[in-house]
């Protein structure tokens, strides 16, 4: 599936729209270069999941968890980990295979740790259609 965004809003709303469908299990994989729109998107999956507290890139932290929507969300930013052997210290396993949906940040980072089950979400900007265009590609 190809959806097209022309706005950080349209970004937003791919997200949520997506999260209504999740059910507990699932994984995501964000794949996309820096500032395109992954953080924007998952704040839009965490609505789409009834989550209303903040959501922010948890770069500094790996992990973020969020628990008040109607499935618990497992939000990773791998940007800056260094070895993918350092996922095994934040437990992913227990994530990738927990009661909620996982939502991996630099997907590409993990890859070899990221079942083949995950749905691979690719964000990609094509400035021919303006800067604000992203094409989102669910697979």
């Amino acid at each position: 599936m190809i959806i097209e965004s022309f706005s950080a809003q349209d970004t937003f709303e791919a997200g949520r729209r997506l999260a209504e469908s999740a059910s507990a299990g699932e994984i995501y994989a964000l794949h996309g270069d820096l500032g395109v729109g992954k953080t924007v998107f998952t704040k839009g999956f965490a609505e789409g999941l009834g989550i209303t507290e903040p959501v922010c890139s948890p770069t500094f932290t790996i992990l973020q968890i969020y628990e008040e929507g109607r499935l618990p969300l497992y939000h990773f930013d791998v940007y800056r980990i260094e070895e993918p052997e350092e996922m095994e210290e934040v437990g992913l396993d227990e994530y990738l295979f927990g009661e909620g949906v996982c939502l991996i940040e630099w997907a590409d980072r993990i890859e070899d740790m990221i079942p083949d089950t995950a749905r691979r979400i690719v964000i990609e900007k094509d400035l021919s259609k303006g800067l604000d265009y992203r094409r989102i590609t669910v697979i």
